[in-house]
């Protein structure tokens, strides 16, 4: 009856059973001990605790009417388990000092092996690195392969514990060796999802999230709970820059353990990541509240090492919620001093905090102690360790008043995150992790406007805007389940689509497509980053040559919630002040919300409302550098959290030449874009359109030999296949903005939707691409300031410029402006120059003029 317990973690499910049914025979005492002893492994790990513990007194009680000292010491290292993770810490250390004593031989080193996962729970990594010590020679010399292999997992996951990644891959790897020879399912599961932790500690996010992927596989498989699994997700998650995610996950779990009345040491571990994940998604409240309850749980638990993080998670929180004070100084403080006596790698986080919080209060001779400390950790260790220690070198500068010092600790600090970054292959992942560095950025441009003047902060501004447009994404892999994915993806959205148009139910559908955009969102940010660096540096020199003197280029930083216009031509940068952020995003609502009534006909008595408020937003956001634009063509760099302006309002950009960049060092590279040799040119017409698509077939009609796909034949793998590489692309379709998954906006064709995970896979994308649709030009703003929708996924693969739209627009009174555009672009014009000369074309009614507004032209062709 002993195969009964390695059973537990090779095959659950079957373990349960058999006990259950070993117990309705009527066993001996000792057959007995056994079953209950697995149905409290059982329950323990994956139900009830209170069911285990009732259990394994059963064994135990089994076990001595047995007369068996190994039988009771074993349980007796299971029951100390169970009580630990009931919150029952003085308990269940009384238990495994009884069983130590009762236990002998192999015995004892199974019991010892307990024991130090025990520790590693408490966060008493010493002691668990001492008991394991012990117990390793004894398993291997009794060649016990399961329990060395067992032993190894938990020395390496406390070498992680204590920041020693080296150690802990050299373990896994031989537990993994060991556990090849085994069919021990769960324990080969555990042993996937360690490697994953593993992968994440040395900084390899992509990595880590595709291992826990696969053992979360391996557990469905055995219907076990996954609690460990996603606490480790969660950590990886929120260096990702993915912290709603990571809360709602967070969250999910513990509802899911409190249902099924499961482990409180576990619940304590959700509650501090959920906490760490709501202060990372801004929401210091929420993180307060859960950062407390798991305090008081580790603190009834006797778990001091993770009592120590959550009290460092408080007081982040509550920094963060704006309860700056001396006691909270001192409370960070002793969490600091806490962490590093433990050998904790957060205690420099701690330091930081302390000293950013006595820097805010004034209390400069404090906040250099504590920085400093802070500091030491910029040297070594994982990249965002390093990223900790030169944000603490940044606020030392600044308060010595050493804008050089500030700005170097800057730079350096950035580089190292730039280096991250670039080992992520997904385009989201690398836009996210950017706001890991924006209190640096931020930092530099203060000082740079400080000690450099404009041209100094334009460099600043550029070196952390866009950065996902520097390097063209990882081109995701020719990965079968990723295929059939997305092919199944578009399948059921086509079908959800055609059943909402006829009104039918689709709930059933709903369910299913964003079940799939799941999986294609999980296997794509498994993709691991391939560029060497971070792209290239930026250059005003080169910037201002490319420039001349006709155009002029209009960057918009923003410091302190207030914009500043830095007008760059004609050799020089000048620097104007203009209003605040905040106001010019609500005025932006408001024009949207105005466009949006345009569009239909009847609304004419909005057109002043709308005009009035562009020439509001003029003074919010060029203030008196309007005035000094000159006649020429002009380039707008807006910042991320201004996509939804339409700068043709303007009044001095109505009439104008202009272009609309993400960035400076954006324009730079699609002005140096050479067009593609053939000259190909592809006009594609999705299904729905309410005038047909009317201006697909007189373009048909201008451009001889165009490649034309309308309706049914815009199959979206023909569409992908007629645009690598093409020198002029025209889609008129129906487009979606989808703000919850921005590289899920789609344009709609003949099979479903064409999404930018497919355009992600084109070796080059058109050169220059007119999207006559709705909400084409709309984005996410995510990161420090990155933007994810079309236009950014065209932008590094290969597309110089795109017209396209950031409001909903009328159907029919698109038509006249695309004609009139590619009039413009037949005369040699640029897209830019075809665009204004479209609008000035129009009708001048409001339905014609709101249609002109809303479209914008991106990049340099």
């Amino acid at each position: 009856m002993l195969e009964l317990l390695p059973m537990v973690f090779a095959d659950p499910g079957e373990a349960l059973a058999r006990a259950t049914a070993l117990l309705d025979a009527g066993p001996a005492p000792l057959h007995a001990s056994v079953a209950h002893q697995v149905i409290g492994i059982w329950q323990r790990d994956f139900g009830d605790l209170r069911l285990a513990l009732h259990h394994l007194r059963r064994a135990r009680e089994c076990a001595a009417r047995a007369g068996s000292a190994d039988r009771e010491a074993d349980v007796l290292a299971t029951t100390g388990v169970a009580l630990v993770h009931a919150g029952r810490t003085r308990e269940g250390l009384a238990a495994f000092e009884r069983g130590v004593a009762r236990g002998g031989g192999l015995t004892r080193a199974r019991v010892l092996y307990r024991r130090a996962y025990v520790w590693w729970v408490l966060g008493r990594h010493r002691e668990a690195l001492e008991d394991v010590r012990r117990a390793v020679p004894v398993l291997r010399q009794a060649e016990d392969v399961i329990w060395t292999a067992r032993a190894l997992t938990l020395r390496a996951t406390v070498h992680l514990a204590l920041g020693a990644v080296e150690r802990a891959e050299a373990d896994f790897a031989a537990a993994e060796a060991l556990w090849e020879t085994t069919g021990q399912e769960h324990d080969k599961a555990d042993a996937v999802e360690s490697r994953g932790l593993a992968a994440f500690r040395s900084g390899d996010v992509p990595a880590a999230l595709r291992l826990l992927d696969e053992a979360e596989k391996r557990y469905a498989r055995l219907g076990t709970p996954t609690f460990m699994l996603n606490i480790r997700r969660c950590e990886v998650l929120m260096a990702a820059g993915l912290a709603p995610e990571a809360l709602a996950e967070a969250d999910g779990a513990i509802g899911k353990l409190d249902g099924i009345g499961g482990q409180s040491t576990r619940k304590a571990e959700l509650l501090l990541v959920a906490a760490r994940a709501a202060r990372l998604a801004g929401d210091p409240h929420t993180a307060i509240a859960r950062a407390a309850l798991a305090v008081r749980l580790f603190a009834g638990q006797r778990r001091t090492w993770w009592e120590t993080h959550a009290r460092l998670v408080l007081a982040e929180a509550r920094h963060a919620a704006g309860r700056g004070s001396g006691r909270l100084v001192a409370d960070a403080a002793a969490v600091a001093g806490k962490l590093a006596s433990f050998g904790a790698p957060a205690a420099p986080e701690a330091s930081l905090l302390a000293g950013r919080i006595a820097l805010d209060l004034g209390w400069t001779a404090d906040a250099e102690r504590h920085l400093a400390v802070a500091a030491r950790s910029r040297r070594s260790g994982p990249p965002l360790a390093r990223l900790t220690g030169w944000s603490a070198q940044a606020l030392r500068a600044r308060a010595a008043g050493s804008a050089r010092g500030v700005l170097e600790a800057c730079r350096r600090g950035l580089d190292v995150l730039d280096d991250h970054r670039m080992t992520l292959g997904a385009s989201e992942l690398r836009a996210r992790a950017t706001e890991q560095g924006a209190e640096l950025a931020a930092l530099a441009q203060r000082a740079s406007l400080v000690s450099g003047g404009p041209r100094r902060l334009l460099v600043w501004s550029e070196r952390w805007r866009a950065t996902v447009l520097a390097t063209p994404p990882t081109r995701p892999p020719a990965d079968p389940e990723l295929l059939s994915g997305m092919t199944a993806f578009r399948e059921i959205a086509s079908r959800a689509e055609a059943a909402r148009m006829e009104g039918r139910p689709v709930l059933a559908l709903e369910r299913e497509q964003r079940r799939l955009e799941r999986v294609i969102r999980s296997r794509t940010l498994h993709m691991r980053g391939e560029a060497p660096g971070g792209g290239d540096r930026f250059d005003v020199d080169r910037l201002l040559a490319h420039l001349g003197d006709e155009t002029l280029l209009v960057e918009l930083a923003v410091l302190d919630g207030r914009v500043q216009v830095l007008l760059c031509g004609r050799g020089r940068v000048r620097r104007f002040e203009a209003g605040l952020l905040a106001e010019a995003e609500r005025e932006a609502e408001h024009v949207q919300a105005g466009l949006r009534r345009l569009a239909h006909p009847g609304a004419e008595a909005r057109l002043p409302v709308v005009e009035t408020a562009g020439r509001r937003l003029e003074e919010l956001l060029l203030g008196p550098a309007a005035a000094r634009l000159g006649g020429g063509p002009v380039v707008i760099v807006p910042p991320g959290r201004l996509h939804r302006v339409p700068w043709a309002l303007l009044p001095s950009l109505r009439e104008r030449v202009f272009s609309v960049s993400p960035s400076a060092g954006s324009w730079l590279r699609a002005r140096e874009t050479e067009p593609p040799p053939d000259g190909r040119h592809v006009l594609v017409r999705g299904p729905g359109l309410a005038t047909g698509g009317a201006e697909v077939p007189e373009l048909a009609g201008r451009y001889p030999g165009a490649t034309v796909l309308e309706e049914a034949r815009a199959r979206v793998p023909r569409v992908l296949r007629e645009l690598d590489g093409a020198a002029l692309a025209h889609i008129a379709a129906h487009g979606t903005f989808r703000a919850d998954s921005p590289l899920f906006s789609a344009l709609r064709m003949g099979d479903g939707p064409i999404v930018v995970h497919d355009f992600e896979r084109l070796d080059r994308s058109p050169y220059r691409i007119i999207l006559s649709c709705c909400d084409t030009a709309r984005f996410a703003s995510v990161g420090a300031d990155e933007l994810l929708g079309l236009v950014t996924a065209l932008l590094p693969l290969g597309t110089a410029g795109v017209v396209a739209c950031s409001a909903p627009v009328n159907d029919a009174a698109v038509v006249p402006l695309m004609l009139a555009l590619h009039k413009g672009l037949g005369a040699g014009l640029s897209l830019a120059e075809a665009l204004r000369d479209a609008r000035t074309a129009l009708p001048g009614d409001a339905l014609h003029q709101a249609t002109g507004w809303a479209f914008s032209a991106f990049g340099a062709a």
